[in-house]
């Protein structure tokens, strides 16, 4: 087939190249460059250099073509644009689930030449086809796993998708970049969101939002202990970076309108340990809601994965219940992937 192959300039997608190359067929590597314009010079040294540094090594090793392609506007004006709403919102975005379904197979797809039959990425996920429908499937490796950042694609994205990783564990894939010899084998795997390379997300958020002084009041007893730079930099759950004594503290709830955040040691908190949540948006893969109402659910990405009873109410929204409490606190604006099994039915968005 004729594969549009994109590299992240890490271990996985040069992983998943080579085995492309090895089957045959005719690739060309694209970079997708969505960093800096003009408005993120005050970071300092582009974070994309070195990983299109690596991406060229890799082609050049392969004998594959690469072709730079500049997205920064489109990236802009839909997923850093979402990012900044959403945290302004007092809600917790997800924008590198987006970036897959807005930019990689979306933007990305309506630029490159028809005649591309596959986009493939180093993603760890499967899709199968069957009469027509095609269907995600969740990769071997728990912890890998990426089908919660792909559960918000289309069929029709779906059936340009191509995942070579996806029957494979990670331990395989770093003993197949050994073999190939690739110049990303000893790369480590990157951490937090793809746009922002190594800057802290706080800085990125100060950048745009800025510094708004608010109190920290402690819910249990009504008493301030500190002040905050801003209710966005916090989300529920949250316990770290809070610069109080006598801890742990977490945070537990956020007055939005009145700038404060309330905190709490008690860790059976109502807003820290929650089994139900209320979901809307629904995108589901298919293109129509599943008959079943027992199915199971991932809150973030990871291993951990829930039981859950999705009961539906009106305007397209559902109460999910959880077989058990989620520790890590369910924040709003996050999404939830839901799956029957090894299949990924689709996403929702976390209202409350």
């Amino acid at each position: 087939m004729k594969i549009a192959m994109l590299l992240s300039g890490g271990v996985d997608s040069s992983v998943a190249l080579r085995l492309l190359k090895d089957e045959g067929h005719d690739l060309t590597a694209f970079y997708l460059k969505i960093w800096l314009q003009e408005e993120f010079s005050f970071l300092g040294d582009c974070p994309w250099e070195k990983d299109l540094e690596y991406v060229r090594a890799v082609c050049e090793q392969a004998d594959v073509p690469l072709e730079v392609v500049p997205m920064q506007t489109e990236y802009w004006d839909s997923v850093i644009k979402y990012t900044i709403e959403e945290i302004e919102a007092g809600r917790t975005p997800n924008p590198d689930m987006l970036c897959n379904n807005w930019v990689k197979f979306g933007q990305f797809v309506d630029k490159i030449d028809p005649s591309f039959e596959k986009v493939a990425s180093g993603h760890y996920a499967s899709v199968r086809e069957a009469n027509g429908e095609f269907f995600l499937e969740r990769a071997p490796d728990p912890v890998k796993d990426q089908t919660y950042f792909l559960a918000r694609l289309s069929q029709q994205q779906l059936s340009r998708a191509l995942y070579p990783l996806g029957p494979y564990m990670k331990t395989q894939v770093r003993d197949l970049a050994k073999l190939y010899n690739l110049p990303t084998q000893n790369r480590r795997d990157s951490q937090g969101l793809c746009f922002l390379g190594q800057i802290k997300f706080s800085d990125f958020v100060k950048e745009h939002l800025g510094i708004r002084k608010g109190d920290i009041i402690n819910i249990d007893s009504g008493e301030k202990l500190g002040e905050h730079n801003g209710y966005y930099y916090y989300t529920i759950g949250q316990r770290q970076g809070l610069g109080l004594s006598g801890g742990p503290w977490y945070v537990v709830e956020k007055d939005i309108p009145a700038n404060q955040i309330y905190i709490s040691q008690r860790m059976d908190m109502e807003n820290k340990h929650r089994d139900t949540f209320l979901a809307g948006d629904f995108r589901w893969i298919s293109g129509e809601r599943p008959e079943k109402t027992s199915l199971q659910v991932k809150i973030r990405h990871g291993a951990l994965i829930y039981d859950c009873e999705v009961k539906f109410g009106e305007n397209d929204q559902a109460e999910v219940t959880l077989d058990r409490p989620d520790r890590a606190g369910i924040a709003a604006g996050q999404f939830a992937v839901f799956y029957d099994d090894i299949r990924c039915l689709g996403s929702a968005v976390i209202l409350k």
